[in-house]
Formats: C-alpha cells, sequence, structure tokens
C-alpha cells in the first residue's frame, strides 16, 4: 500500500515500499495525482511490467558524460596525448547544451531542438555543417544506448534520437590533386626539413590508411610476409575491429627505407608537427585546400580507377563500415569499366 504524505511545501508525495523492488517514490502538485501514480505503478508491479526510472530521474547527461569519458571511451575510441580528440568535443558540445538536464527529461523535443539550435547558431556558437550535427547525434544515441546496456538506466522514453530527423549526410571531400599539383607538391615534400613528410605521405596514398593509424603502427605491426600491416590495437584503430591493410610493392619499398628506432613506431613524429611539415609543403608548392586526409581518398580513388578492385575489397582496404560511404568511388570503377569496353572495339 502506497504511502501518501504532504510536505511542507504543499505538494504531495507518494511513496510505494514492496518487496522485490526499490523504494519508489515522487511528488506531485495534488493529493488525487499522486494517488494516480501510486496506483498506477503498483498495479504494473503486481503484474510484474514495473520498471523503475528513479535512476534516470537522479542521473543527469552530464554526470553520464563524466561515467562514459572514464569507462567507455578509452576502450573503444583512439586517445591522443592532447585529448583532441573528436568524441571528447562532440561529449564537450552535449555537455554544454544538455549536460544539466536529467536522462528523463531528455526527449524528442529537446533533441530536435539540440540539432536546429547547432544548425542555426547563436550569440554564443556559430553554425556548424550538417555532418558535425550527425555525428554529435550518434554520439548522444552513444551515450544513451551506453545508460541503457551498461549502467542498467531504464529510460522511459527510450532513445529519443532515433525518433528524429537527421540533418542530411554531407557528400564528403572530393579534392585531388592534379597531375602538376602532384609533381610540385612530391617536389616540397621531398625538400621538406621533415624527414618523415613524404614516406608519411607516401604510405598514406599506398595504403588509404588514416593519419592516426599511420602514426601510432608499429614495426610489429608490419607482416612483410603476407604482405599486410596488421591493426589491431582497439585503442589507436578507429570503428573498433581489427583488419589487415594490404602492403603494395611501393609501400613495402618505403617501409625498407625507413630506420628502425629504439621506440618501435614506423613514424616516430608527431602529429602537429607533421601537419605544419604537410601545410608548409602545400604552401610552397601553391596549392589551396588540401590536407592530409585527402590522400586517403586519394588512395582509395587511385585503387577504384584501376577496375580491378570491388566495393566490398575496398572496404576491406579502408576499413570502413557500411559500403554507403564508399558509394562515391563506384563511378570511378564504371568509367575504368567502360574504357575497357571502347578497348574491346
Amino acid at each position: 500500500m502506497a504511502t501518501i504524505r504532504q510536505r511542507a511545501s504543499g505538494y504531495w508525495q507518494a511513496i510505494i515500499r514492496r518487496k522485490g523492488y526499490p523504494d519508489e517514490s515522487r511528488t506531485f502538485p495534488t493529493k488525487t495525482e499522486a494517488q494516480a501514480w501510486a496506483q498506477s505503478v503498483e498495479t504494473d508491479m503486481r503484474r510484474g511490467l514495473f520498471t523503475s526510472t528513479s535512476a534516470a530521474e537522479r542521473a543527469t547527461l552530464g554526470d553520464l558524460i563524466k561515467d562514459f569519458k572514464t569507462e567507455f571511451a578509452p576502450h573503444h575510441y583512439r586517445v591522443r596525448e592532447d585529448e583532441k580528440e573528436a568524441w571528447r568535443f562532440q561529449l564537450d558540445r552535449l555537455d554544454e547544451a544538455l549536460g544539466a538536464y536529467s536522462l528523463t527529461a531528455i526527449d524528442q523535443k529537446l533533441v530536435a531542438k539540440y540539432r536546429d539550435d547547432r544548425l542555426k547558431g547563436n550569440d554564443d556558437r556559430p553554425p556548424v555543417k550538417e555532418s558535425t550535427v550527425r555525428k554529435e547525434l550518434y554520439m548522444l544515441s552513444k551515450l544513451l544506448g551506453f545508460a541503457q546496456t551498461e549502467k542498467g538506466i531504464a529510460l522511459p522514453r527510450g532513445n529519443p534520437v532515433e525518433k528524429i530527423r537527421k540533418p542530411t549526410e554531407g557528400k564528403g571531400r572530393d579534392r585531388r590533386l592534379s597531375s602538376d599539383e602532384w609533381a610540385a607538391f612530391e617536389r616540397e615534400c621531398k625538400k621538406s626539413r621533415n624527414p618523415w613528410l613524404w614516406p608519411a605521405v607516401q604510405l598514406a596514398v599506398e595504403t588509404a590508411m588514416r593519419q592516426g593509424e599511420l602514426l601510432s603502427l608499429t614495426w610489429k605491426q608490419v607482416d612483410k610476409k603476407n604482405l599486410i600491416a596488421m591493426l589491431d590495437d582497439p585503442e589507436k584503430i578507429k570503428n573498433e575491429e581489427p583488419r589487415a591493410v594490404p602492403l603494395s610493392p611501393v609501400a613495402l619499398t618505403v617501409l625498407d627505407s625507413l630506420p628502425r628506432g629504439k621506440t618501435g613506431i614506423v613514424l616516430p613524429v608527431e602529429r602537429m608537427t607533421l601537419y605544419h611539415a604537410f601545410s608548409y609543403a602545400c604552401e610552397r608548392a601553391k596549392i589551396k585546400d588540401y590536407t592530409f586526409h585527402d590522400l586517403r581518398h586519394e588512395a582509395l580513388s587511385r585503387l577504384a580507377e584501376r577496375g580491378d578492385f570491388n566495393v566490398l575489397e575496398l572496404a576491406a582496404v579502408s576499413g570502413h563500415k557500411t559500403l554507403q560511404m564508399l558509394k562515391r568511388y563506384t563511378h570511378l570503377q564504371a568509367t575504368k569499366l567502360a574504357q575497357k569496353l571502347a578497348g574491346n572495339h
């Protein structure tokens, strides 16, 4: 039997104590509301249908983010020494906007408002790209899933992120250097005072590896006998799954040319040091709007243009989880096949 009592504030509190369940309580403006809630909860308890939302009411999204950063993220995302990971920025934006809300208060309306506010911007923050908002919403969904599966917190509304409209996915960068630009870029890379720049560029183009994967690659992961680099460190790789990256003859030649230092790292250069060397080479070559990550697009484009790699094989090389992300390379394969057909006539 529930206990209904009036508090000093004038509000009415319903308290339910039932064997097999933690104590449940909630406060309402009127006695009638308190009695109705207590009756509903007791009925669900008798039927074995009751799920407590007390934990979700007590916990804020900010509390959840703190736990996520310490308990989950270090084991599932790449961690950098400077703590400037993309996932950390996403969590910080969510904490800033929604951290004070209890988990029960995070509903579709609130999440949709967050989406719109990020796209429009405000006095404190400028508008951001749709792709950025998509990633932040994905992170929020991940957080709420973490609350349910890892923390055992029942969310009365489920996961509201799954129910709202998402911003359209961007087309992705499509920047490739012309043959003249590449020649100038190669020349400046080779002239760089940083001896690791050109090997890093070559390996990026030959393997389609991400910058973080390249800079954390160790000699132990390089298997020259089987012609692969095994990316199997869960703290260093993206998408959480190990993968074997095939090594081309050019990649093997580059690896053979590199000295083996005591650290065991193939490219023992700091990320920002490489960034500055790369940017300076682009500047000297008079190349604008080009990033190290564009080398990965260049690598996959070259593989697609060969015409003998299907999309599944491209995904195996690149580590993309979904084939949707590789669709933009299929037209390159079609063009190459059309050229082959034309050559047969």
